[in-house]
Formats: structure tokens, C-alpha cells, sequence
């Protein structure tokens, strides 16, 4: 599932911020905010075709 594998590099990409923000800086903690929010979508997109999935099988 193409989103799906969005997900995955969503996360993966905000890592090394995570860090950052840990460590106290701000523009980090943004990116990490602005990240979690594409998570967010992401996951509701993915859920949605999963629930597709679900009314479409036999």
C-alpha cells in the first residue's frame, strides 16, 4: 500500500529532528509538530481504504 510506505518515510525522516528537539531547538520541535500532523493524515487515509478493503471482501 503506497500510503503505507508514506507513513513509514514520514517517520523516518523526522528522527534526526526529534533529536534536535529533545536537545532544545525550537525550529526542530516545529518540524517534529508539522510531521505528526502529516502522520496524522496518512493514517486516517490508510484507515479509510483498510475499511474499504473490509466492505468490499466477499
Amino acid at each position: 500500500m503506497e500510503e503505507y510506505e508514506n507513513l513509514k518515510k514520514i517517520l523516518e525522516s523526522c528522527a534526526e529532528d526529534i533529536a534536535k528537539a529533545q536537545g532544545g531547538n525550537k525550529m526542530a520541535g516545529t518540524r517534529v509538530r508539522k510531521a505528526m500532523q502529516d502522520v496524522r493524515a496518512t493514517a486516517q487515509i490508510i484507515r479509510k481504504k483498510i475499511l474499504e478493503m473490509r466492505t468490499q471482501a466477499p
